[in-house]
């Protein structure tokens, strides 16, 4: 019986040998030259016939970037709607619902999941998910979602804030040279609106042990979620409907403040009265350096607020207008508050055999001296606003 005993020890421990090696080789650490790449992808929102540039979009992206880590923020696929037409091999249709079969919809999932991260699992690159709106309303559960995510072996998406909702939030510490936590990223689930007051519990309560961990200092953090706060409203200003980027929101013309922001920006986020209470806790826990958001597709813009990075990236569902885009940060061992975070655009398209991805250059509004000139330019503007508006109905 002895001899058993320790036969079976032996095996264990071997075995639990094996599994912190796989954990620590599998691990996301600083490489040798003091670099970590993160790509952000957001809104692919397609189905189960993916858009052929789509697919073309996530491959040239890894094969552009070489991420060490790639973040999916939200809507991975289209819940139900119709409209799309020769972007993928089922035209007119797109939406993996299908009513009062669950089976069938979970298949749909399944299927338009695997077009999105077939390229990160065939290259071995570890990707992690927060969920979006469009996820939520497909109608499969949170826990067969995880099931999904858990079926690919790179990727890391989990839940571990234990809310009464089950919404599926998480954190990823990346190690440096020494081994220990040098950088954090937060994944919050934002369903259809925004986090709950039990998710900014989890977040302080994980925050906590973190700068407990790390000596007491605040370890340095970026934060990945699909819907914004209210926040990025701080980097508008309200002007005149002729005036270089006016947008029309509530009824006031606004438009991004290239003082405080830069970027592109097809709508424009209401100015706040106050800062959120997710934006407090952040500032209150000290840790946050940045927070990057999907959802509204076509917004592409990054700013500082009271010493906190935010920034919209660009989503890439080809049955919606562009433009689409990529969020890429490249964070330096050596220098982590200092990292690098730019966004390109995906100009082209498979058909034309002419896909790539460009930088995006920002420039200050135009200053006319002559005004003519300038009166001009303000028609021109203002053709643009209303056919923004218009093109806004039917999208």
């Amino acid at each position: 019986m002895k001899r058993i005993i320790s036969i079976l020890l032996a095996v264990s421990f071997v075995f639990s040998f094996c599994v912190i090696g796989n954990a620590e080789e599998n691990g996301l650490n600083f490489g040798a030259d003091g670099k970590f790449t993160v790509l952000q992808i957001s809104d692919p929102q397609d189905d189960h016939y993916p858009a052929y540039d789509l697919v073309n979009f996530i491959k040239l992206a890894i094969e552009q970037t070489d991420p060490d880590l790639i973040v999916f923020t939200g809507d991975i696929v289209e819940d139900s709607r119709a409209g799309d037409i020769g972007i993928d091999g089922e035209s007119f249709r797109e939406g993996v619902e299908i009513d009062g079969d669950y089976e069938q919809t979970l298949k749909n999932v399944t299927a338009a999941c695997a077009a999105v991260f077939a390229e990160a699992e065939s290259r071995d690159i570890p990707f992690a998910v927060s969920q979006g709106n469009n996820d939520h309303n497909s109608g499969v559960t949170n826990e067969d979602w995880l099931k999904i995510y858990n079926s690919y072996e790179n990727s890391l998406t989990v839940d571990e804030s234990d809310d009464s909702e089950g919404r599926i939030d998480f954190n990823l510490e990346i190690k440096g040279s020494d081994g220990k936590t040098a950088f954090n990223i937060w994944m919050m689930d934002t369903k259809s609106s925004s986090v709950t007051n039990e998710q900014l519990e989890w977040y302080k309560s994980e925050s906590a042990k973190l700068k407990a961990e790390n000596g007491g200092k605040p370890v340095p953090s970026i934060l990945f979620q699909h819907i914004p706060t209210s926040d990025p409203g701080f980097f508008f200003e309200e002007c005149n409907m002729w005036d270089e980027g006016a947008r029309l929101v509530d009824g006031k013309y606004l438009r991004l403040n290239k003082d405080v922001a830069n970027g592109y920006n097809a709508s424009a986020f209401t100015i706040p009265e106050d800062t959120s209470a997710q934006f407090k806790a952040w500032k209150e826990c000290g840790d946050v350096l940045g927070a990057y958001f999907g959802h509204w597709h076509t917004e592409g813009f990054t700013g500082t607020y009271d010493g906190i990075e935010l920034g919209m990236t660009y989503g890439c569902e080809f049955a919606k207008t562009g433009p689409y885009g990529i969020r890429v940060f490249t964070i330096y061992e050596n220098d982590i508050e200092n990292y690098d975070n730019v966004l390109y655009i995906y100009e082209g398209s498979v058909k034309r055999g002419n896909a790539e991805f460009v930088l995006q250059t920002d420039e200050p509004y135009v200053v006319y001296d002559n005004p003519i000139e300038e009166f001009f330019a303000g028609i021109r503007n203002v053709l643009i606003l209303f056919g923004m508006q218009i093109k806004s109905m039917f999208a």
